[in-house]
């Protein structure tokens, strides 16, 4: 993924020794390249050090940060010393960013408390934030009040924001495809398209008859066709699966490719049942399976909202995610339970994984015509997970976001699959059926629900219950 650009803003104020802001600069961007980051900051030409006090000075930052507007994904504040409030406020204002921003400030060292080098920070950060409430920008808080560029705690805090970042950058101009009709049983994925435009998320919508219409204009020969049929069988392992059917999949993934360019979209929610295995005859799990691997989400059922927060969860992270069902409990422990789909989930989420038919619905359009499953076991890890719901009665967003651990759990089943581990899982179950949330829910081999309840709540305002 794209790297995170920030732009720095370095406090500055005159009652305080200002050699401070020259070492603490050259500090904060030390950490900031070793992590990764891109950076915009004023050069120590411009102003002093590169800092921040006057109205000039912010006026200067101001401009430096607009000129980069389409570059800088959020904003880090440092003080090395107190600070002027009025300044950083100012500068964010001035530049018309509406980026995430993090505050950090310097810590005083006990034996350095004189005026040559006394920082203040600690006070200093109070009143940046009492500004920034003030003119109603919205910012990240660092887990400790003071901490240094290279603290741990500070690496895990900016590990954290980039994450915010990513998600808030890719929410911006977000289209998700939906393709064809929600199932008619699937009364639990309806949504409102108008509630996601509200937050900037555009619904573009084919029909499945206009996408088999595209898929029956293919030739067998196009090199199109045939590259997508390589990636198939290299995907994973097909065997046991008719030419004949590989083929139907590799001309339904060149036709939805299309449709994903063409529609600039960035994920998808595709009718998986039953009308395409009726008169088509594959299930398109492994065309979805191979979009959502390469970063791409596609979620089932028409599941739009599903495949936002396997989309929210993707920026996070930067790893693939799936769409499951809160499925079985497991055994007697009430912590643990059965995550489960027919399926489509991405092939690095699982321990080892086969293509086959799907057996759920073979029973109802036969065997050779429900080709296509990406099947296995889930792999042990941690996870996040996420639901996000558009609650169109009262006009909101709401999710519910946390973490788990799939596990090594002894489980003789089909499909794709795992067991989890959530700590008072019986609290969350409670918490989802309360509210009507829906049983599919967006996982995650990663721990980001921190970042993704962040990103979320304080800059989009829904409403977010984190269960820990």
């Amino acid at each position: 993924m794209k790297p995170v650009t920030l732009g720095l803003i370095v406090g500055n104020r005159g009652f305080f020794p200002s050699h401070l802001c020259k070492t603490g600069r050259a500090e904060m961007l030390g950490t900031l390249q070793q992590a990764g980051f891109r950076v915009v900051a004023l050069n120590t030409k411009e102003t002093e050090h590169g800092s921040i006090e006057s109205l000039e000075d912010a006026e200067k930052c101001a401009q430096l940060l607009a000129a980069n507007a389409g570059k800088i994904d959020g904003l880090l504040v440092t003080l090395p010393n107190f600070g002027d409030e009025r300044a950083v406020a100012n500068a964010i204002k001035w530049s018309g960013l509406k980026v995430p921003v993090l505050i950090q400030a310097f810590p005083d060292v006990a034996g350095k408390m004189t005026l040559a080098d006394r920082r203040d920070s600690f006070c200093g950060k109070m009143s940046v934030c009492n500004n920034l409430r003030q003119y109603n920008i919205p910012f990240s808080l660092t887990t400790l009040h003071t901490v240094a560029p290279g603290d741990k705690s500070f690496k895990e805090d900016l590990a954290r924001f980039a994450g915010v970042c990513r998600i808030m950058r890719g929410l911006k101009n977000l289209r998700i495809g939906a393709l064809g009709a929600r199932p008619a049983a699937f009364n639990t994925v309806r949504y409102s398209e108008k509630l996601l435009q509200k937050y900037g998320v555009t619904i573009e919508t084919l029909d499945l008859f206009d996408l088999m219409g595209q898929v029956n204009k293919l030739p067998d020969k196009d090199r199109a066709i045939q590259k997508k049929l390589a990636a198939i069988k290299g995907y994973t392992e097909v065997h046991d699966v008719p030419q004949a059917a590989l083929l139907k999949m590799a001309k339904l993934g060149v036709a939805i490719d299309n449709w994903i360019k063409a529609s600039r979209l960035h994920a998808t929610a595709i009718q998986c049942w039953t009308a395409m295995e009726e008169f088509y005859g594959v299930v398109p799990c492994a065309c979805m399976s191979m979009l959502s691997n390469s970063l791409l989400p596609s979620g089932c059922e028409v599941d739009v909202v599903g495949a936002l927060a396997m989309y929210i969860l993707v920026q996070a992270s930067g790893r693939p995610s799936a769409l499951v069902d809160w499925n079985n409990n497991y055994g007697d422990d009430p912590d643990k339970g059965v995550l489960f789909h027919c399926s489509n989930l991405p092939k690095d989420l699982f321990a080892g994984a086969t293509m086959d038919y799907q057996a759920i619905i073979a029973g109802v359009v036969g065997k050779e015509n429900s080709y296509g499953t990406v099947v296995g076991r889930l792999k042990a890890q941690p996870f996040t997970y996420l639901r996000v719901s558009t609650d169109d009665v009262a006009g909101v967003m709401r999710a519910y976001v946390g973490e788990g651990e799939l596990t090594n759990d002894e489980l003789d089943t089909f499909g794709g699959y795992g067991v989890c581990k959530v700590n008072d899982l019986q609290k969350l179950l409670r918490h989802i059926c309360d509210h009507g949330f829906e049983h599919h829910v967006a996982i995650n081999p990663a721990e980001t629900a921190s970042a993704v309840e962040e990103a979320l709540t304080r800059y989009l305002g829904w409403e977010v219950y984190r269960h820990s």
